[in-house]
């Protein structure tokens, strides 16, 4: 069974979330091919065509460079939503962490007997 993020659990699986959740699952390592972006999401390369240029016009990515014919792109962490989603993320791991935590305290002070 795939592992799911947790930004996942919270907001689903359309190609969006995917994209977005790749890129700020990799923030700041990399820049990346659409083909790159495609592979790593789990997005089918005519789905992320359909949304890519929504994501780079509302400016949640941007591209960094170009080589060859082959232009790289990466999450634009200037832009006030990337970073709204930056926060939002982290706080959401932090619940889910959280909550495994109890689920683990619970489970040990209640050994099941054999």
């Amino acid at each position: 069974m795939e592992d799911i993020s947790s930004f996942r659990r919270v907001f689903g699986n359309s190609p969006m979330i995917k994209v977005m959740d790749f890129l700020l699952a990799e923030r700041g390592l990399y820049d990346y091919t659409l083909s790159d972006i495609s592979e790593n999401s789990g997005v089918s390369w005519s789905s992320l065509h359909r949304i890519f240029p929504k994501l780079v016009e509302i400016g949640l990515v941007e591209q960094t460079r170009a080589i060859a014919n082959a232009k790289l792109y990466q999450l634009n962490e200037k832009n006030s939503l990337v970073q709204e989603l930056i926060k939002m993320d982290s706080k959401i791991s932090d619940y889910f962490i959280q909550k495994e935590l109890e689920t683990q305290k619970v489970e040990l002070n209640h050994p099941v007997s054999a």
